[in-house]
């Protein structure tokens, strides 16, 4: 289970089995649903997914003076003895859960199967099979695997997760800590949750209790169908687990069954949501919209003629209420459409066309990671290609890209285009890592930043008010 300490596309039709279905909602004499009822037809398609991975040690011991003395008589003493502790390889073994959704095809999410050399698949009735991925998709974190069963199997039919509404019962199946077949129930609790997993968050959260051995899991409704993918859980929070949209799911499978991989659209934009204050800066009636906040290179965008600081209301006739609500649909685009967008520049509304590329494996998506936070700081995960980019040495850390004018960052002298190396000692080499340090300080705290400026490093601190 995929653990977040402050703790993905139209959907495609797809002709799968529907042989779980319930029409309508089996409901008990209290009015809640017929848990009983459900649990007896949906266990069957649930599965236990077993991997193994092995795991090559880091680094050997050297034996004493390089083994320079050949002709020393305890040689062969300091030989044996240091081959006798070298790290060994082993394997490393977990358990998540699955789903069966069409002729022995297996959703389940991305982080259960990753870097496996095994990965075994056990049926409701205790068959075993062995399992291939058939593809993956680590930002949306699913997986499609394909066991080769001789009869048919029971299969789980996927709904509609655009129609399920805060307050549904729901029930979750999966194998929370090896106990197979474990059914819980609760309710949906929140939709569009943005948790910081990726740019295409958008999940479902709920108190049905999901724990580690979960993942990849079904969450069905109260008609016995999925809509969502278990994926998620708040570091020590108990009642709050997220899932995957299925619609979402829905969306790539044919994408993972025949090609493997995901095919995304790209704009090429940094976006930022619009605050109350931005909104009145830039004379917007509401706080509706993403913000650009960098145009890359080379990109669709540049190519356009968008600019930094255009605000963009509408994409392909959708409007975008929040900013997290572009990366979606531009993820969902066709590649090589020309798409119209609906902009705001200097308080005039204009039209801008741009045709949509290819998101290659290296590009940047369009990253809502510029929301700024408490500290007044609005931060991108550095890689290899922004680094080239921004021309910069390091490639581990977030660069400091915006900062809110008079706010605590800059008050204590961060500037943008700062590398944010380590924040009260903990090295930070990602977003989570980032978010959970800062997230881990309250208001009267010092936070103290580790800087990478040029060429060279500084402290800084800031304490929160």
């Amino acid at each position: 289970m995929k653990r977040l300490a402050v703790c993905l596309l139209p959907v495609l039709q797809l002709l799968l089995l529907a042989t779980l279905a319930l029409p309508v909602t089996v409901l008990a004499k209290d009015g809640a649903p017929d848990f009983v009822v459900l649990a007896k037809k949906l266990k069957p398609a649930v599965v236990n997914i077993s991997t193994a991975k092995t795991i090559k040690p880091r680094q050997q011991f050297q034996r004493p003076f390089g083994g320079q003395f050949k002709n020393d008589p305890f040689h062969d003493f300091f030989e044996r003895f240091f081959d006798d502790v070298q790290p060994q390889t082993f394997k490393q073994r977990s358990l998540g859960s699955g789903f069966i959704i069409e002729g022995g095809y297996i959703l389940t999410n991305n982080h259960v199967i990753a870097g496996a050399d095994e990965i075994k698949v056990k049926l409701a009735d205790n068959r075993e099979f062995k399992a291939e991925i058939k593809g993956a998709d680590e930002r949306l974190d699913l997986a499609l695997l394909k066991i080769d069963a001789k009869e048919t199997l029971p299969t789980a039919h996927l709904g509609d997760s655009d129609a399920i509404q805060v307050g549904e019962w729901v029930m979750a199946i999966g194998n929370p800590f090896g106990l197979s077949e474990t059914v819980t129930a609760g309710i949906v609790s929140a939709k569009g949750r943005v948790i910081g997993s990726g740019p295409y968050d958008d999940y479902i959260q709920t108190d049905a209790s999901i724990n580690p051995g979960n993942s990849g899991g079904p969450l069905f409704n109260s008609q016995g169908e999925v809509i969502g993918i278990n994926t998620a859980i708040i570091s020590g929070g108990q009642g709050i687990g997220f899932a995957i949209p299925v619609n979402l799911a829905k969306s790539i499978i044919p994408q993972l069954r025949e090609n493997g991989k995901v095919t995304r659209g790209w704009l090429g934009v940094v976006i930022q949501p619009v605050t109350a204050d931005l909104a009145m800066s830039f004379g917007l009636e509401s706080e509706k919209g993403a913000l650009l906040s960098e145009i890359l290179p080379g990109s669709p965008a540049e190519k356009s003629g968008m600019k930094p600081g255009d605000i963009i209301l509408v994409f392909d006739g959708k409007k975008i209420n929040e900013a997290n609500d572009l990366p979606r649909q531009v993820a969902a685009t066709a590649i090589g459409k020309k798409v119209a967008m609906t902009i705001m520049r200097n308080g005039k509304e204009l039209k801008i066309l741009a045709v949509i590329e290819n998101l290659k494996e290296n590009a940047a998506d369009e990253v809502g990671a510029a929301t700024q936070d408490k500290l007044g700081l609005t931060v991108r995960e550095l890689t290899k290609d922004l680094a080239e980019r921004l021309q910069l040495k390091d490639t581990t850390g977030v660069v400091v890209t915006a900062l809110k004018p008079n706010g605590l960052a800059q008050d204590a002298g961060i500037a943008a285009g700062d590398i944010i190396k380590e924040i009260n000692g903990t090295p930070i080499a990602s977003l989570e890592d980032y978010d959970k340090a800062v997230a881990a300080h309250k208001k009267g705290q010092v936070i103290r930043f580790l800087l990478k400026r040029g060429e060279r490093s500084l402290y800084v601190a800031a304490t929160l008010d």
